[in-house]
């Protein structure tokens, strides 16, 4: 059986980790066609059951903040939320360690404090006036 995921990852210990990467919206065909795909993970990795890990991922709460803040009924009514689902920093921190999450944000900002007169001026030179 193949089983494709959005990521993955095998942790020093041994442990796999699958990510599914997606819109922190989700409707529901999203929310239970991920469920599906997470559980024919678990399915072709019995094996190794113990060793494996499967998460719906949710790169940023629109929301703002952590998990308390999150909002979106479908993807809580039709996920176990709790046991599968990471959002934002959940999710980053996960993959690079505590503190990945600021990290990437802060060179976000960076990143976007230097650019951002060379996009205005993008932006500019393709107005129709000119």
């Amino acid at each position: 059986m193949r089983i494709i995921a959005d990521l993955y990852v095998k942790k020093r210990d041994g442990t796999e980790m699958y990510f599914e990467i997606k819109s922190p919206v989700p409707n529901k065909g999203q929310c239970l066609e991920v469920m599906q795909r997470l559980l024919r993970i678990h399915l072709a990795r019995s094996n190794n059951a113990s060793a494996v890990r499967t998460y719906f991922a949710m790169p940023y709460n629109p929301y703002g903040g952590g998990r308390e803040n999150y909002h979106w009924s479908y993807a809580k009514q039709y996920l176990p939320f709790e046991d599968v689902v990471l959002i934002g920093a959940e999710f980053w921190d996960i993959l690079g360690g505590e503190g990945t999450y600021r990290e990437l944000l802060q060179i976000y900002y960076e990143v976007g404090e230097a650019k951002a007169n060379d996009l205005l001026e993008l932006l500019r030179g393709s107005h129709p006036d000119g």
